[in-house]
């Protein structure tokens, strides 16, 4: 291939993720068409959608860079290696070229961390202190940053930043450690993105603060933060919340990356927030990252809706069977009685019950169509029956053109959203 992945630095940046590998062509295209100034990863793919869609890191690496060039693309991408939990995650995806990698230290966040009370607090906080070498950098200090907004650094604020992030700072650091000396080893370049954003309650700015300050003083190479930002942020479809206030909060944030960094504020679960980009960008001053994922998948379901009516059902009957199941692993509000089941119920009226999501409702978001999180959580149960799996896949080669102008579209009002901003 004549385009390898490079590391993007501060620039402004767009993951498009690809659970089929059939969707570059038509990502490429929206990029094409917008001329948005930002910059995309093609190669994205966590290595939970890996497992569920049984596909490899060189397969992901292979899907796209062949897209990109079959497309006509001659710019440059980054490549993001998702939601790294372990060594032998990193091995897999530094091994197949890899530049971007996003450690996820989930599995060490104390969730529960925000409803404690002060007694409960301080017995946690004397399970992990042992673990800490930071509370007194912080404790008694204040922060003011050029919002205006002053950050206080006290007892409480700083106990519970340590509960809720201590062991996972802990073990980002180390893995962003073996990242360095593996790609070292290799003599590949790479930057790092460190995700705190799956989490019930938002990052507070002191926590925000103080994870970053951390990673940037323990020498990780940290080019993106994706805090938990403020309303809901649901899989699928757009952002629910106060999006002025979404704003503000966000301000803030980035004050804190320029003081600290800077570095780039990363919005997860980034797909179908048509109304928060430009906000978003304008908050960050174009310095940014956005992460999709699973809207590919959806646009992928619409051509199938568009050109095998009894394909598109069976998709729907079967993620509708296995929904209660898959949702597990998100955080989602849809449930099965929100949508009709397909007997009896036209392919276009399934089309916008499952797949639209641009209405207007009357709070002003372009919010709808809760049978997208039922079909976007169920991806990787279609995608492994043999039978259903390998019919939409035959249904996307059949007809590249009309997946390609679906995805240019769809993504042409996500960049365009956030040129807006910048």
């Amino acid at each position: 291939m004549s385009t390898l992945p490079v590391a993007l630095g501060l620039q402004a940046s767009f993951g498009f993720g690809d659970r089929i590998g059939l969707a570059t062509p038509g990502h490429v295209r929206a990029m094409l068409e917008t001329g948005s100034g930002i910059q995309p990863i093609f190669p994205q793919q966590s290595i939970r959608e890996m497992t569920r869609t049984q596909r490899t890191a060189k397969g992901v690496m292979s899907d796209a860079l062949g897209g990109m060039e079959a497309a006509g693309w001659t710019g440059i991408t980054g490549a993001d290696a998702d939601h790294l939990k372990t060594p032998a995650d990193v091995d897999v995806t530094v091994e197949a070229g890899f530049t971007f990698f996003t450690i996820d230290p989930s599995d060490y966040v104390d969730e529960k961390a925000d409803g404690y009370d002060v007694d409960t607090l301080n017995e946690k906080f004397a399970d992990v202190a042992s673990q800490i070498d930071w509370i007194d950098q912080y404790l008694g200090t204040s922060v003011s940053l050029d919002t205006g907004t002053v950050i206080e650094f006290d007892e409480v604020s700083v106990h519970r930043a340590a509960v809720k992030y201590g062991r996972a700072l802990v073990h980002a650091v180390e893995l962003a450690d073996y990242i360095r000396k593996v790609t070292d080893e290799k003599g590949q370049d790479h930057e790092i993105e460190v995700s705190v954003d799956e989490t019930e309650q938002p990052t507070t700015l002191a926590e925000h603060y103080i994870i970053a300050d951390q990673l940037l003083k323990k020498g990780v190479k940290v080019v993106s933060l994706a805090p938990r930002f403020i309303g809901e942020l649901e899989k699928g479809i757009d952002y629910i919340g106060d999006v002025d206030a979404l704003e503000a909060s966000m301000k803030d944030h980035n004050a804190v990356s320029e003081c600290l960094g800077p570095y780039k504020l990363s919005l997860h679960s980034g797909s179908d927030k048509l109304s928060m980009y430009t906000p978003f960008a304008r908050a960050t001053k174009g310095r940014f990252h956005v992460k999709t994922a699973g809207t590919s998948y959806l646009e992928a379901l619409r051509v199938a809706a568009l050109k095998d009516e009894g394909l598109f059902r069976k998709i729907v009957d079967v993620s509708r069977d296995h929904y209660e199941t898959d949702k597990a692993t998100y955080h989602v509000h849809a449930t099965l009685a929100d949508c009709p089941e397909t007997a009896g119920v036209s392919v276009k009226e399934l089309e916008r019950q499952y797949i639209e999501c641009w209405e207007d409702v009357e709070d002003g978001l372009g919010f709808t169509a809760p049978g997208r999180q039922i079909l976007h959580c169920c991806f990787g149960t279609v995608l492994t029956n043999p039978e259903l799996g390998n019919a939409l896949t035959k249904c996307l080669q059949a007809n590249p053109d009309t997946y390609a102008e679906v995805l240019a579209l769809h993504f042409g009002k996500h960049l365009l959203a956030l040129k807006a901003g910048m």
